[in-house]
Formats: structure tokens, sequence, C-alpha cells
């Protein structure tokens, strides 16, 4: 959880925090940022619904009424690569060993995903992010090097 002080004297902090879809629970982690976790649970729990059981990167900021505000973010690439390549953990030593692969088209669905919370200006920016993460997962996408830019040369 990362906790910041803002200069607007009405907010009293910002706070990101991974949470699961649609199973947000009062909790420790909650009750540090001062909401009413009640409140926020129900709210993030009706918002995430559709992606109940995958983990929210969620941007919470608390004002000194304990009212709040917050921005929900897209699932992290590495979730997203683990449900694709339909594995539970990254390879342990990601330059010798290969745990799956995953084709281009699944990458890039991951890629348009992630396109909204990034700030690259195409999908085969993004993509090249995905494929760099998933290099250090030992996770391969066909037809994707991760150190390739598009112009085609090499790092």
């Amino acid at each position: 959880m990362l906790l910041v002080a803002f200069k607007d004297p009405r907010i009293t902090r910002i706070a990101k925090v991974n949470l699961i879809g649609g199973q947000a629970k009062p909790g420790p982690q909650l009750a540090s940022i001062g909401i009413n976790m009640g409140e926020f649970t129900k709210q993030f729990n009706d918002q995430t619904k559709d992606k109940n059981g995958e983990v929210i990167p969620c941007i919470i900021t608390a004002f000194k009424d304990k009212s709040f505000t917050f921005e929900i973010k897209t699932t992290p690439v590495t979730m997203l690569l683990k449900k694709a390549a339909n594995i539970k953990v990254g390879a342990k030593n990601s330059k010798t060993e290969t745990v799956a692969t995953i084709s281009r088209e699944k990458a890039l669905e991951i890629a348009k995903t992630k396109l909204v919370d990034t700030n690259a200006n195409d999908e085969e920016a993004v993509l090249r992010m995905v494929a760099g993460s998933a290099k250090q997962m030992g996770i391969k996408i066909e037809g994707v090097d991760p150190v390739v830019h598009k112009d085609g040369k090499k790092k």
C-alpha cells in the first residue's frame, strides 16, 4: 500500500491498494486510510463484481470529512499473463527457464486491456511492455521479441 501526503488541504491521504474484485472487506489495509470502510467496500464490490476474484489496483483519495473517492485500475499484467498462460507462478530463473508460451493474439488482448493505464501511444508499444513482463516471468510470446523495437533495431 502506498500512502502519499497531498497539497490540497481537504485531502488527508492518497493510498494505492490491491484488492480482490467483488470481495473487498473492511480490514487493516483500509483502516489506516481513514475512510468509511463499509461504504467503500460496498461501492468497490458493486463496481468490480464482474471481475470477481481478480486482483484490482485501486487509488483511494481520503478527505478530512471521512469521505473518499477511488479510481479502479486494470488488473496487473502479471496476473493477466498467468491467467492467459494458465500457470500459478512464473519461472524461478527466467533467463534459463520457460514455463509457458502464449500466442501473440492473447498478448495483444492483454495489451489492449492495459492500454488505458499506460502512457503508451499505441497497442504495439504496450505489447512490448507486456512482452517484457512475460520474459521476466519465463513466459514466451510467439512472434514477439521484447528487446526489438518497432524500427527493427535491438536494444
